[in-house]
């Protein structure tokens, strides 16, 4: 008996010590190009009047450089610091470390879809598509022992409601206009209501700006406190699909500073401090052999498969960024999601593994 009582304490104590991460922030920015987050910014879409704006000068002051690793500093530098030293960054091509989207449509309802999911729907290939049938990573981590009612969504873009299937999931989706606090909302839940409510909406009712995502969030994340929280800002794709190469840059940089915003109040918080992972990824990549291409994305644009991942937080070793020749999947996310709160993510349909690599120190 004394035998098993010693084995049960140090198995718990092995636990306890291997499984460090006791909440997950998961962070998507729509559309944002493997192409800036590396090599920062792209002098041949900057160049172009098509594209720039007529802000020439203003992109190169506030963001280039002829030194490409100064460049996307200047662009995310709370990535190419913090998370760089501390984390890893995936998808840097040229070094041969590459990521891609698994599915042949490559655009953000399937990407979503497979990120969330583990598994490529082929019958899922329209951003039009209805409830999402695959079971997502968040809904099954919303039916774990102790996460349970813990677990929010937020998302610029109305897609999410199907795309996580808020009417099966069980945990809240607020997607662009809808409303925060219920029938009881506090004062600040009122404002941020009654902002967004009467906001500009240049990309109409179906995707809200990114301010109104990120501080719905932070109030969340502030005063109820999900273990398991996942933000999607939109405006990288949106500004990128009009063609203002400014505006998407500025909408990149804006996330980097949302993203360290979130980082300093997690680390400055009791519940969170050093036992909080935090992922970023996206949902697709872009074109980029031919420029003009640049704005867009889908089986038809070559290079729309190529996206990026980072992470940091416990269970990350802080191995910067990854220069090994490798290829990894958006499928793989979810299961990396679910390993590093602990957890196997199964389900009726298949789940690809998680990214190894993440977890070897």
């Amino acid at each position: 008996m004394k035998k098993l009582i010693l084995l049960t304490v140090l198995f718990t104590s092995f636990l306890s010590q291997a499984q460090k991460t006791e909440n997950i922030i998961i962070i998507t920015t729509d559309g944002l190009r493997w192409q800036e987050v590396f090599k920062g910014v792209d002098p041949e879409i900057a160049d172009n009047k098509k594209f720039n704006q007529d802000e020439r000068s203003y992109i190169y002051k506030n963001y280039g450089n002829s030194d490409a690793q100064k460049s996307r500093e200047k662009i995310m530098p709370f990535l190419w610091s913090e998370i760089a030293s501390k984390g890893q960054i995936y998808g840097n091509r040229d070094l041969g470390n590459k990521m891609d989207v698994s599915n042949p449509y490559m655009i953000s309802y399937p990407g979503y879809s497979e990120m969330m999911t583990g598994n490529v729907d082929r019958d899922i290939d329209s951003n039009k598509h209805k409830e999402n049938p695959n079971i997502n990573v968040l809904e099954f981590l919303n039916h774990q022992h102790n996460l349970m009612g813990k677990v929010n969504a937020f998302g610029a873009w109305d897609a999410f409601d199907r795309i996580l299937n808020e009417k099966r999931s069980g945990f809240p989706v607020i997607s662009a206009f809808d409303s925060i606090g219920g029938n009881r909302p506090t004062e600040i839940q009122k404002l941020l209501n009654e902002m967004r409510n009467n906001s500009f909406k240049p990309f109409h009712e179906d995707e809200c700006l990114d301010v109104f995502t990120h501080y719905e969030a932070v109030d969340e994340l502030k005063t109820n406190k999900p273990i398991v929280l996942y933000i999607a800002y939109g405006e990288t794709d949106e500004w990128a699909h009009a063609g203002k190469y400014r505006y998407y840059l500025d909408a990149a940089n804006q996330v980097d500073k949302w993203i360290k915003e979130i980082w300093d109040f997690v680390q400055n918080d009791p519940q969170y401090k050093n036992k909080t992972t935090l992922i970023i990824t996206v949902d697709h990549g872009r074109g980029d052999k031919k420029k003009k291409e640049w704005t867009g994305h889908g089986s038809g644009i070559e290079d729309s498969s190529q996206i990026w991942f980072a992470a940091m937080g416990p269970e990350i070793a802080p191995k910067g960024e990854i220069k090994t020749v490798s290829q990894l999947y958006q499928k793989q996310v979810a299961q990396t999601i679910a390993k590093i709160m602990g957890f196997t993510f199964t389900t009726s349909h298949p789940v690809a593994d998680e990214i190894p690599e993440v977890f070897q120190k």
